[in-house]
């Protein structure tokens, strides 16, 4: 039995969320289960279900700007409660502060700016899960 291993996408844009999904699965395949959350509260739910199920997360992809709390902090809180989970960061208007916060804080992998490149998202993904 292989071990479940997911990736979560966190975007409060459903249109950002499909593409991210879209391309994850074009460049991955079936090799992990993508998750998707439209903000950070339902972020969390998805995080204990996949705990509950068993399945290891390995990498969250989460926008910066969005209602509720911003992805700096919502990195933050993860990492205090999962150091091990690889984090990256979306952005349509960065923040250099909190940028400086979550690359502290959070232990973040990388921040790419939206639009992103399919290319640089996947190269910055598959060296944060090795």
């Amino acid at each position: 039995m292989t071990q479940k291993k997911a990736i979560l996408c966190v975007d409060d844009e459903k249109i950002v969320l499909d593409a991210l999904k879209e391309q994850l699965t074009a460049n991955f395949g079936y090799r992990y289960i993508y998750e998707v959350a439209e903000n950070a509260q339902e972020a969390w739910e998805v995080i204990e279900d996949l705990s509950e199920e068993g399945v290891t997360l390995l990498l969250i992809v989460s926008d910066w700007l969005m209602p509720g709390i911003r992805g700096d902090e919502f990195l933050i809180q993860v990492h205090e409660k999962f150091p091990s989970i690889s984090k990256i960061m979306l952005t349509g208007q960065a923040d250099p502060k909190a940028m400086a916060n979550a690359e502290q804080n959070a232990n973040l992998k990388a921040c790419l700016l939206k639009p992103w490149n399919e290319q640089e998202l996947v190269q910055i993904i598959q060296s944060a899960l090795e």
